[in-house]
Order: C-alpha cells, then sequence, then structure tokens
C-alpha cells in the first residue's frame, strides 16, 4: 500500500510540474516589453542628426513594441528622411508613421515600430483650439506569439503650459478608443504631470504603469526632475506590470526613454 501511495504521489507530483512548466511558456508568450520615447525628430541633444544613437537605445532594451513622438517624415530638417522607417531598419521592426500635420517640406506626427506585423492601424485627429499645433493617436492592432490579439497606441499630447488642449485630446483619446474590442496599450509624451487634470481624465479609463511612490521622471534626461511619458493599459484585469524603468540616454534625446514590461492575463 505505501508502495501504492509513493507511485501516485510521483505521478501526481510529474503531472503538476509539467502543467506548471507549461503555464509558465503560456505566460512568457505574453509578457510585451513597451518604450515609449520622444526622439526630438532625429536631432540629438548635440544636434548633430545621429539615427544610430537613438536606435542603440532602442535595440539595448529589446523592446516589442516603440511608441515614437516628434517623428519627422521627408521634413528639410530631418534631411529628407523617413525616420520611423529608417528606425524600423535599424532595430529590425516594422514601422509605421501617423502624420499630426504638414511641416516643413514634409509631415510631422506620431510613429510605432513593431516586432509584430499589424492586422490593423488607424490614425486619429486630437482636438485643438484654433492656431495650436495639431496632435493625432496612432494605433495598430498585432497579434502575440500566444496567439492573442492585442492593440497599442502611440501619442503626443499638446505641449503648451495652458492645459485646454490637452483636456480636449485626453477626452477624445477616451472617447476614440473606449470600445476596444482587444486588450490595448497606449504609450506616449503627454506632457502633464501625474497628478494634473490631463492624467486623471486619463486615469478614468486607462490605468496608468507607474505607482504613486515611483513615478519613474523622464524629463529631462540629463537630469530628469518630471514625468511627462507614459505607458498606460485597459482592462485594468487583463494586464499586470512587471517591471517600469527609465532609459536617460542624455545625447539621443531631451526625453529619457521609458520601458514598462507587462504581462498580459487570461
Amino acid at each position: 500500500m505505501n508502495d501504492c501511495r509513493i507511485v501516485l504521489l510521483f505521478i501526481c507530483s510529474f503531472f503538476l510540474s509539467n502543467n506548471m512548466l507549461s503555464q509558465s511558456k503560456l505566460d512568457n508568450s505574453r509578457i510585451v516589453k513597451v518604450l515609449t520615447f520622444n526622439i526630438l525628430h532625429g536631432a540629438t541633444t548635440k544636434g548633430d542628426f545621429n539615427l544610430d544613437v537613438i536606435a542603440k537605445v532602442i535595440n539595448d532594451v529589446s523592446p516589442d513594441f516603440v511608441a515614437l513622438q516628434e517623428v519627422d517624415y521627408k521634413t528639410n530638417r530631418a534631411k529628407k528622411y523617413d525616420l520611423v522607417t529608417e528606425l524600423g531598419w535599424r532595430t529590425k521592426m516594422a514601422p509605421i508613421f501617423g502624420r499630426a500635420m504638414y511641416y516643413d517640406g514634409g509631415e510631422y506626427g506620431e510613429g510605432i515600430l513593431s516586432k509584430h506585423t499589424f492586422i490593423n492601424s488607424r490614425n486619429i485627429a486630437l482636438p485643438h483650439l484654433p492656431g495650436d499645433e495639431p496632435r493625432a493617436a496612432l494605433e495598430i492592432t498585432t497579434v502575440l506569439p500566444s496567439k492573442d490579439t492585442i492593440s497599442f497606441i502611440g501619442t503626443h499630447l499638446d505641449h503648451l503650459d495652458e492645459e485646454a488642449n490637452r483636456l480636449l485630446q485626453a477626452n477624445a483619446v477616451n472617447k476614440a478608443f473606449s470600445a476596444n474590442q482587444y486588450p490595448t496599450i497606449i504609450a506616449g509624451d503627454l506632457n502633464a504631470e501625474p497628478n494634473s487634470e490631463t492624467i486623471n481624465i486619463l486615469k478614468r479609463f486607462w490605468t496608468p504603469s507607474y505607482s504613486k511612490n515611483n513615478i519613474h521622471p523622464t524629463y529631462p534626461s540629463d537630469d530628469p526632475k518630471v514625468k511627462i511619458d507614459y505607458v498606460m493599459f485597459y482592462p485594468k484585469h487583463r494586464w499586470k506590470v512587471l517591471k517600469t524603468e527609465e532609459i536617460c540616454d542624455t545625447i539621443a534625446s531631451d526625453h529619457c526613454a521609458y520601458l514598462v514590461t507587462l504581462q498580459l492575463l487570461q
């Protein structure tokens, strides 16, 4: 009888261990690394237009998705480069650009880099007061290695001291994406501090990745004092934050890149 119990215990332990191993592998396939990075239209803080420096920041952390802000598309100041495509080539990631406005002989807006192909994309113009700078929210929908479908949004809200445009834009973001059928991540330079009205509006729908005790200041890159770069997600019960960190390369940009590792929960 004792021998039978030992054999039975061994069999149960074997199957339990294998089940835990399988679950671990399943969880790994749902781990998503997200980077948001304001790239200063490729100029670097030295003004020397060095895309390799920017690409190195991205390659060193190997994210699944990157939200890029201040992205030029064939402008004169960017030497007629398509910046997101150039960075896609340097990082071996799929690029997509979303125009916020025409500028300097080309276009200016948002960029996304992805390790995974797109099954859908859309670029949504955000509201602004007359005469102020247009902004946009660029979204892709993609499939993870776990076969889960998710959406990823990159955006850049208004930079003026007065919050009026940001309030309009935060409400527009909530309205535009509140009907998303898939788990969604939004990332970008929101030009608003954590306790601002802008962020409070976004928090009605989105869950921030930072904790109140560790907000990770992201600006300026040479001595970060304030947090204006964010990663948020929806719905709250489908995502778990595993790690957050800022990457401050004082040459690549005047912003720190902000890296968040998330796990998509079943």
